[in-house]
């Protein structure tokens, strides 16, 4: 008993599903949703294991950096110096990655940072930080790409050309999907392009997107699938009618704050594309 008060609820549950099917991995008992990101995962009851439980393998946290702490929050008001980036994300995944449960094989994450505070500063504390997971931690180093159990990828405040100049890096960058095609970064630097729903569909409403609207989202995920690269709209609506318009789209992450009702409608997607197979 004692053993199972030191896990967390989803790898509770991982060992139960192994004793019950001690041949399936992970992924063939535990659905998987790859289109699904979680925007500020930091204000869910549990950060990360709430979406994990529901699927999701995409994870959002905004970090300010206060008196040398890389702290969690949205707001500056709201800070609370005991959320910092490490307790709320990086010791639970270390944890939940180094947690023996019986030899399933986990999904990579992949955690997006969003550096609300000075780029630089912020990133020098964040890369310092990030020597503690190493292990753990997909890396560039001198024209390779090794991909392990996490990838960090930094998003909002970007320190771009000091990441980017540096020959080993263990983070990575969310590129400008509107700049993408004239900028050409690589996807071993930047393997997800985004941009705010408004700077493409042009306006906040619920209503299927035009054609034209289709049209541009189109090319730019073409854009960006040619080059390796995943796609994201961030602010889009929480709706279902625009969920399925950005996947028809080829938007490859959903940004939700709603991960139960993201899980719902993909799940059922996913169900009606096998069944018409």
């Amino acid at each position: 008993m004692t053993a199972f008060k030191k896990m967390g609820p989803f790898s509770i549950f991982m060992l139960w599903m192994s004793m019950l099917l001690p041949q399936i991995s992970l992924s063939q008992h535990v659905t998987v949703l790859e289109n699904a990101y979680a925007h500020n995962d930091y204000w869910h009851k549990r950060p990360v294991f709430d979406a994990l439980d529901n699927g999701f393998t995409y994870m959002e946290a905004d970090i300010y950096l206060r008196k040398g702490q890389l702290v969690v929050a949205h707001f500056l008001p709201s800070l609370q110096p005991s959320r910092t980036i490490d307790k709320l994300y990086l010791d639970p995944l270390k944890s939940f990655f180094e947690n023996d449960t019986m030899g399933l094989t986990h999904p990579p994450i992949t955690l997006m940072i969003d550096i609300k505070s000075s780029p630089e500063k912020s990133y020098r504390s964040l890369a310092l930080l990030l020597q503690n997971y190493k292990p753990l931690l997909s890396f560039y180093e001198n024209g390779t790409l090794y991909k392990r159990a996490i990838t960090v990828v930094i998003t909002g405040r970007k320190p771009v050309w000091t990441i980017a100049h540096q020959d080993c890096r263990y983070v990575f960058i969310d590129e400008n999907l509107i700049q993408m095609a004239k900028e050409k970064n690589p996807a071993d630097l930047c393997p997800i392009a985004s941009c705010q729903y408004n700077r493409i569909v042009g306006r906040k409403g619920r209503e299927t997107i035009s054609r034209k609207e289709k049209d541009a989202l189109c090319r730019y995920v073409q854009i960006a699938h040619q080059n390796g690269k995943k796609v994201r709209l961030w602010a889009s609506p929480e709706d279902a009618g625009v969920w399925k318009e950005l996947l028809n789209c080829g938007v490859d992450l959903i940004n939700t704050d709603n991960l139960v009702e993201l899980k719902t409608f993909l799940l059922n997607r996913y169900q009606d594309f096998a069944r018409t197979k």
